[in-house]
């Protein structure tokens, strides 16, 4: 392959880091009007953005960098996904960050660079290239919940970000040290190949194998805030700028199950029984103490940030449904697009809020159908997606993943999903009799800030959008799933 292709081919990721350099660098150079440094950033994304969608219309499926990362319609996905994300992000910060903070370039740049680890992350075809793309994600994710240094709440999320990272990353890299050990190699491919090698001393060295892949997992359940591994997420999202904690939300938690689901699928497919009993149990209990104990919350960020343990316990459901067929995996790829414009789409309109009223309390949204009838109707919208209710996007996600579950016999994996379900209802709508149900304790209209309200007009859109018609992106992750080998 002549450099050329390769440059094609890396073009997402090489526009990203460009463009981030370049926000970087003019933060230094202009004293004035910081703010169309926001519009550049955004500007940015759109060619990353386009690049990755004409390489996913390619069909381009390629090994590069000595095997380091593949780009096929799997990282491309996933690629996608991490540009929305951040566009969305960087479009329900402008106003959100102007008001608090004069460090605004600064802010922009690292989201691009945040931008580029998670799409990294998504192509990562090794276990070097793996460890490097997470700890970059970290780091950038540390700075950015830590953002407003005299806010004490933002530096104690922060902190405690970075305290769990650090455990969880020497676990991950004493796990990836015992699977090179053990297979010589730390190419996901080569691992499996080898593994199947030695499949006649396989009793012998499971003890070893095993261990790896646990101490992998603990890596990968930080990123995804699965339980036990989830105690830093309500401080941080509480702690951290809106914006930021909406990131955290959909972006790192989608490239980390997109680094689960490709070591899990190329790596180690002979240990399957024994992944699949782990994350199970995960999958139980993450979903359950999520959703119990966002019912306790009384403000509206640790609220969202325990409904997101919750949602990841869901899209566990449809991983270990693996067999008769491919249809749990095709649910967790659409689940994590829809998630991505639900809970994207719920925090931004927590940012219009408490861009107006300086708070997060549950209390204070009493009332907000007179106040802001708009943002009240479409909030009701994203509660409904992320309790799985038709006719939206998160139905769709739940009905595939559940549906797989049911099809796989794990029918009491699919009872307490739906169980939880109908928990979570309870918290989501004790919002919505806030809103629509009780007097509010202020009177008067709220003036809105424009570019959040428009974010949260492109996520309800596309909620409702998925919900009603969710073939094309159903034919798309297919695609995707296909190049994972899961269909054979």
């Amino acid at each position: 392959m002549d450099w050329a292709e390769t440059l094609i081919l890396l073009s997402p990721q090489l526009i990203l880091v460009v463009w981030a350099l370049l926000v970087l660098g003019l933060d230094l150079l202009v004293t004035k009007a910081k703010d169309s440094l926001a519009y550049l950033a955004l500007a940015g994304l759109a060619p990353a953005l386009g690049a990755a969608v004409y390489l996913l219309l390619q069909r381009t499926g390629q090994s590069l960098l000595s095997g380091m990362v593949q780009v096929d319609a799997y990282s491309l996905y996933f690629t996608v996904i991490a540009c929305l994300a951040s566009g969305l992000v960087i479009l329900a910060s402008m106003e959100y960050m102007k008001a608090r903070t004069r460090y605004r370039g600064e802010f922009y740049g690292l989201l691009l660079l945040a931008t580029l680890a998670m799409t990294l992350m998504a192509a990562s075809t090794n276990l070097i290239m793996i460890y490097l793309s997470i700890e970059f994600m970290s780091l950038t994710s540390y700075v950015l919940v830590g953002y407003f240094r005299d806010d004490p709440k933002s530096s104690e999320g922060g902190l405690k970000y970075f305290l769990f990272g650090a455990v969880t990353s020497s676990l991950m890299l004493y796990g990836m040290s015992l699977m090179y050990g053990a297979t010589g190699t730390t190419d996901l491919a080569e691992i499996a190949t080898n593994l199947a090698a030695m499949h006649a001393t396989m009793p012998p060295m499971r003890w070893l194998i095993l261990p790896a892949i646990l101490f992998m997992l603990a890596g990968f359940s930080f990123k995804m805030a699965l339980v036990p591994f989830h105690q830093w997420s309500p401080d941080a999202y509480e702690g951290a700028p809106t914006p930021v904690a909406t990131l955290l939300s959909v972006g790192p938690k989608a490239m980390g199950f997109s680094i689960l689901l490709r070591v899990l699928i190329t790596a180690v497919p002979l240990f399957q029984f024994d992944w699949v009993a782990i994350l199970m149990g995960i999958s139980l209990v993450t979903m359950t103490l999520g959703n119990l104990t966002a019912m306790r919350q009384t403000n509206i960020k640790r609220m969202l940030a325990y409904s997101s343990i919750a949602q990841a316990g869901y899209v566990l459901v449809g991983l270990v449904s693996l067999v008769p067929s491919s249809i749990g995996i095709q649910g967790v790829l659409l689940y994590l697009m829809a998630y991505l414009f639900t809970n994207a789409g719920a925090f931004i309109a927590v940012i219009a809020f408490s861009h107006v009223t300086n708070s997060d309390e549950i209390a204070d949204y009493a009332g907000l159908v007179r106040r802001a009838p708009a943002l009240a109707a479409v909030m009701v919208v994203f509660f409904m997606s992320l309790a799985g209710l038709p006719p939206t996007a998160g139905f769709v996600g739940k009905l595939l993943v559940f549906g797989a579950a049911v099809q796989a016999g794990y029918y009491y994996l699919a009872i307490v999903g739906v169980v939880n379900s109908v928990i979570s209802v309870v918290y989501y709508f004790n919002v919505v009799r806030q809103m629509f149900f009780l007097p509010p304790t202020v009177e008067g209209r709220l003036s809105l800030p424009r570019f959040p309200m428009a974010a949260v007009i492109i996520c309800v859109v596309l909620v409702l959008l998925i919900g009603l018609y969710p073939q094309p992106l159903i034919d798309l992750v297919s695609q995707s799933v296909t190049l994972l080998a899961v269909i054979p």
